[in-house]
């Protein structure tokens, strides 16, 4: 598992403890670093990458910390291993 996976899954659990101050902190830590892996990543991943943070965006204006965590804990693991060089 990824450095950028590990991160996303552990922003995940401080969302689910209703730390959600500390978990947005993190989140901006983890999409600062998000550009420059799926800028190599094919055009599909990018696409799927660009709808996901979209939707975890949404959620967190709705403030829908369960949402948002099942995104970062489960859908964008699988995004950065897709965009991950080989």
């Amino acid at each position: 598992m990824s450095t950028m996976q590990e991160s996303a899954r552990q922003c995940a659990g401080l969302f689910r403890l209703g730390r959600d101050i500390e978990a947005a902190v993190a989140m901006v830590e983890l999409f600062a670093a998000a550009p420059a892996l799926f800028a190599l990543a094919p055009g599909a991943t990018q696409e799927a990458f660009a709808a996901l943070f979209s939707e975890m965006l949404a959620a967190q204006q709705r403030q829908d910390w369960i949402s948002l965590a099942d995104s970062l804990e489960y859908e964008l693991p699988n995004l950065i291993e897709q965009a991950a060089p080989r």
